[in-house]
């Protein structure tokens, strides 16, 4: 509300709030240290799981930050931009969504302390610009070489990304199963290697131990055989994959047929079985002996397929038949018409298995198979929930390790390098620009200084340590080691993570920080239950004032 000439002059809507100044900014940089401070603990070896509960009751038990923060029912604004952070590093990279988080919350902290010496947004967001710049600058130099031949590396990435969850019980075996998979989906596409992580399909069934989950080279559907006469186990499979109906097509316009007649009613079935039969012989004479259908397939042709001795599996997902195509190198086909011979793909095995009481189709023994599969088996449905997860981030490594092509040290060794640079760096710039950078480089250090409280051991003497180490040694992957509390080369121990982790979680923390620092007006309009500011969020969140809540 303003006032002119004595006469108040009403701007907002009643029950609309306001809040302005150092206010809004204390209200999301909060919010924002909040959800940092949630997932905080889970990073590292030794990091804890949280337990998530839904209103419907369901249970998820997880220590991946992109998950704990999807499930978390966060209201405030400025903490949602946070969540989004961890979106676009579970999207760009698979993995380091917890390392973004934490980065993020952290240079909100900082800068707050810098609020409060009366030193003005735009000079801190101007610090955090050239710091991020900085440290995108030194990861581009820093980073190791790496390429398809160097397996043992590419193994240690994936059990990395898998230490500290349920998984690392066998991150052995599934880093195998993980480079795998990755390097037979891999394209080279003018010199560089293209990998689309969808062509990696992953099923989850519970039974067994998570060291019986396999590699399948090839493709698992999970659906069964239409008819119970078909073959259960098709050998030099010729596979026909068929984005149309075997059904008899209803009109598009309304029509209707007047019989008469009895035996007018017996020709008129006739026919229409007949047209389904003339359906399956155009299957048949394709040459082909396994069938995928993206839509229906009518009962009476279903009897017509399994009398030709075709292996029919009916409304496939979509996702499901291009990954059929890649894998069998055949084509889907949209007409009945169009399918022949060459349009069709080979398999050594098409089979019918039941695994945890559920059938599925396995389709195996690809020549060159584009497109594989990951069968994922566990003592409950949480831990193959967890192993699932695990393996995501172990796959989304492995992917951008060899997409760039580039490799750092773990053990928070690549931030305490990139911190130092940026300190230095601070030195040169001078002015308050400096002490944003100063920031800038303190909040990377987070990373270290997390890792060696979840493990339980003295941050300070830690942080000391590596300092100490990266200023006279020169040893730039010199890391923590959580297990015994010593510095070490991570190399040396194999824990090493993809450049393109760092990269990214560097640049949307800073990012977000940057756009959450220059707000300094929020304002709320009126909600259901009356109006209010983005404050009094359920589920514990931080907030400014009562009532009102963002939906």
């Amino acid at each position: 509300m303003a006032q002119l000439g004595g006469q108040p002059i009403l701007i907002l809507s009643e029950g609309s709030r306001r809040t302005v100044g150092r206010d809004a900014q204390r209200m999301n940089i909060t919010a924002g240290r909040v959800v940092a401070e949630a997932v905080r603990t889970t990073l590292g070896p030794k990091g804890m799981d949280k337990m998530l509960v839904d209103n419907l009751g369901d249970v998820v038990i997880t220590n991946d930050g992109a998950t704990i923060l999807g499930e978390m029912d966060i209201q405030h604004p400025a903490a949602k931009m946070l969540v989004e952070v961890s979106k676009a590093q579970e999207d760009e990279v698979g993995d380091g969504t917890t390392t973004a988080v934490v980065i993020a919350g952290e240079l909100l902290k900082r800068a707050e302390d810098l609020l409060d010496q009366d030193i003005h947004p735009t000079v801190i967001v101007r610090g955090y610009k050239l710091g991020n710049e900085k440290a995108q600058e030194v990861l581009g130099k820093i980073g190791e070489n790496i390429s398809s031949e160097d397996r043992k590396s590419l193994e240690n990435i994936a059990i990395t990304a898998m230490t500290g969850k349920s998984a690392e019980r066998a991150s052995e075996p599934l880093a195998k199963l993980a480079v795998d998979a990755v390097l037979r989906v891999a394209d080279k596409v003018d010199g560089k290697l293209k990998i689309d992580k969808d062509n990696v399909k992953v099923e989850k069934k519970q039974g067994g131990s998570i060291a019986d989950s396999e590699l399948i080279l090839g493709v698992i559907i999970d659906k069964e055989r239409v008819h119970s006469g078909m073959a259960e186990h098709v050998k030099n499979a010729k596979v026909a994959l068929l984005d149309a109906a075997i059904e008899i097509k209803e009109t598009e316009t309304d029509a209707e047929i007047q019989i008469t007649d009895p035996s007018k009613l017996k020709d008129f079935l006739d026919q229409e079985e007949k047209m389904l039969k003339d359906m399956v012989e155009k299957v048949k004479k394709s040459g082909a002996n396994v069938l995928f259908c993206q839509k229906g397939i009518d009962d009476v042709a279903q009897h017509y397929l399994a009398k030709a001795g075709i292996f029919a599996v009916r409304r496939a997902k979509k996702s499901d038949m291009e990954k059929l195509a890649r894998a069998t190198g055949g084509r889907v086909v949209s007409s009945l018409e169009d399918l022949s011979e060459k349009d069709l793909g080979h398999a050594g095995n098409v089979e019918e298995k039941k695994i945890a009481g559920e059938k599925m189709v396995f389709v195996t023994d690809c020549k060159n198979p584009k497109a594989v599969s990951i069968l994922i088996r566990g003592g409950t449905d949480h831990v193959v929930d967890e192993v699932n997860r695990a393996l995501d981030d172990a796959i989304g490594g492995v992917t951008a390790a060899l997409e760039v092509g580039k490799i750092v040290g773990g053990g928070g060794s690549v931030e305490m390098e990139v911190a130092k640079h940026v300190k230095d760096y601070a030195q040169q710039v001078g002015g308050r620009e400096q002490l944003a950078l100063n920031a800038f480089a303190e909040a990377i250090e987070s990373i270290p200084r997390a890792l060696a409280e979840n493990a339980g051991l003295d941050p300070i003497d830690v942080l000391v340590n590596l300092r100490s180490v990266h200023e006279k040694s020169g040893n730039k992957w010199m890391g923590i080691d959580v297990f015994d509390g010593k510095t070490k080369n991570m190399f040396d121990l194999g824990v090493i993570e993809p450049l393109k982790i760092k990269t990214q979680a560097i640049k949307s923390a800073s990012e977000a920080a940057e756009m959450i620092l220059r707000i300094d007006d929020v304002i709320s309009a009126k909600s259901g239950g009356g109006g209010g500011a983005p404050g009094g969020m359920p589920g514990g969140m931080p907030g400014g004032e009562e009532g009102g809540e963002y939906e």
